[in-house]
């Protein structure tokens, strides 16, 4: 994984991280229930964990009397960044250096290293002619100049919120980056999460120490969530004389790495937060994909082939999964184009109903009639409106503000098997898998039966 690591940006994503996403259009028809509809557009991730700076920044690409002369309609008042906090905004007089890359024997041959201050990628991928330019993204990855010299850096790294596939790898190539690339040796490992910065848990971080932690589950800096107080972090920053943060975590834990970056800038301290968004779901605007996405629809693979067995096995048999996604659907949505045997996918961005025309339960009768089983994928996410009213629930949050979400699987299971054994006096046989803890560091599937 090549990480920016030479940004001096206050916010700052791996490189790759501002690839366009691919057009989901492209992945063919879709052989599920409520996922057609979603097949023939772009999908709008509902809440991206890239930090926004307000006001936007409006580049002038052209003069006016060069927009008319070109027949551009919308002249240059339609090209839109969305711009990431840097250094230089409240240190603009920080001297720069020539980016060590330079001297890399393996980056010698490369044509082109660096990424060019004024490289952007669109938010949206298709367009139509008149469209507007839109809004734009600065595209991350090395510069050809840097604000720290590696003799200077002092750098720390902290694992916040909750597990997911890969964040060891994350750790291990954000050290062996700084070392190998840019030959920063002082590396701290920050234990516990936010609330590890003023209780003093540290690590000395080497490339020997991290050499084999990819090899293993969980986040070798251990995590927790909350305990953010931004005044104490930023003090113990400063006592311990870290100038370069890079935070792994998910929305909740951006949020924590904006405050910091403010608190920073108000200080008016050398210090650049790199924040490196954790989540699972993959939902964030303009990247291909999150880093442990791939495992996470891989091992969905388990707990399918597991359904459908169960499912097909039995007389009017009904098998239900629930995947992760809390508020996007991608990991139920490519788990279901990579297992043919799934017959209906249930995703937040796809409201669904019960019953009446068209009503899941009127698919599922049809699917028992016509092939005996039927396997139901969904996103923890879906539905969530229509378990709150049946149960009368609160919206609860846990320690980092996200949403606690209400079991959309147990409570899907009941009113199939409900509406089928009193409304339509069959039986059925439900299974249901609920696969939470599957993804981050060991097996564990619940199934009911």
């Amino acid at each position: 994984m090549e990480l920016s690591l030479s940004n001096s940006s206050s916010l700052r994503f791996p490189q790759n991280d501002f690839l366009p996403r691919h057009n989901r259009s492209t992945l063919g028809p879709f052989h599920t229930f409520s996922i057609k509809k979603l097949a023939s557009k772009s999908i709008s991730i509902c809440r991206p964990l890239i930090w926004r700076r307000p006001p936007l920044v409006r580049l002038n690409a052209q003069t006016a009397t060069e927009s008319n002369a070109s027949g551009d309609k919308h002249g240059d008042d339609d090209f839109i960044v969305e711009d990431v906090p840097h250094l230089t905004h409240f240190l603009p007089d920080l001297p720069s250096y020539t980016n060590p890359l330079k001297k890399s024997q393996a980056y010698a041959v490369v044509k082109k290293t660096f990424v060019s201050p004024e490289d952007m990628v669109a938010k949206e991928i298709i367009v139509q002619k008149d469209s507007p330019r839109g809004i734009h993204f600065r595209r991350a990855g090395p510069r050809e100049k840097v604000f720290f010299t590696p003799e200077e850096v002092r750098a720390c790294i902290v694992t916040c919120g909750g597990l997911c596939p890969g964040i060891n790898t994350v750790i291990r190539e954000i050290v062996c980056g700084l070392k190998n690339m840019y030959g920063v040796d002082d590396v701290l490992g920050i234990q516990g999460g936010y609330s590890g910065f003023y209780s003093k848990n540290t690590l000395n971080l080497t490339t020997k120490v991290v050499n084999d932690i990819h090899k293993r589950g969980g986040t070798f800096l251990q995590t927790s969530r909350g305990g953010h107080d931004t005044k104490k972090i930023v003090d113990n920053i400063q006592d311990r004389g870290i100038n370069q943060v890079y935070i792994i975590g998910g929305d909740g834990t951006q949020k924590g790495a904006a405050a910091i970056y403010k608190e920073v800038e108000k200080r008016g301290i050398k210090v650049a937060v790199a924040g490196i968004p954790k989540t699972i779901d993959n939902d964030i605007a303009v990247i291909d994909k999150s880093f442990g996405f791939d495992t996470a629809v891989e091992e969905a693979q388990r707990a399918i082939n597991a359904a459908h067995v169960e499912a097909e096995s039995v007389q009017n048999g009904v098998g239900i999964v629930k995947l992760m996604g809390r508020y996007s659907g991608f990991i139920a949505m490519l788990a279901t184009l990579g297992n043919r045997d799934v017959d209906c996918c249930l995703i937040p961005e796809s409201p669904f109903y019960l019953e009446g025309p068209g009503g899941l339960y009127e698919y599922v009768e049809q699917q028992l009639k016509e092939n005996r089983h039927v396997l139901i994928v969904l996103a923890e996410g879906a539905g969530q409106e229509y378990v709150a009213q049946s149960m009368q629930a609160f919206q609860e949050k846990d320690a980092s503000g996200n949403r606690l979400l209400l079991d959309v699987g147990l409570w899907l299971t009941q009113q199939i098997k409900d509406h089928f054994t009193n409304e339509r006096k069959m039986t059925i046989n439900m299974k249901y898998i609920g696969k939470r803890n599957l993804y981050t560091s060991g097996a564990h599937m619940t199934l009911h039966t």
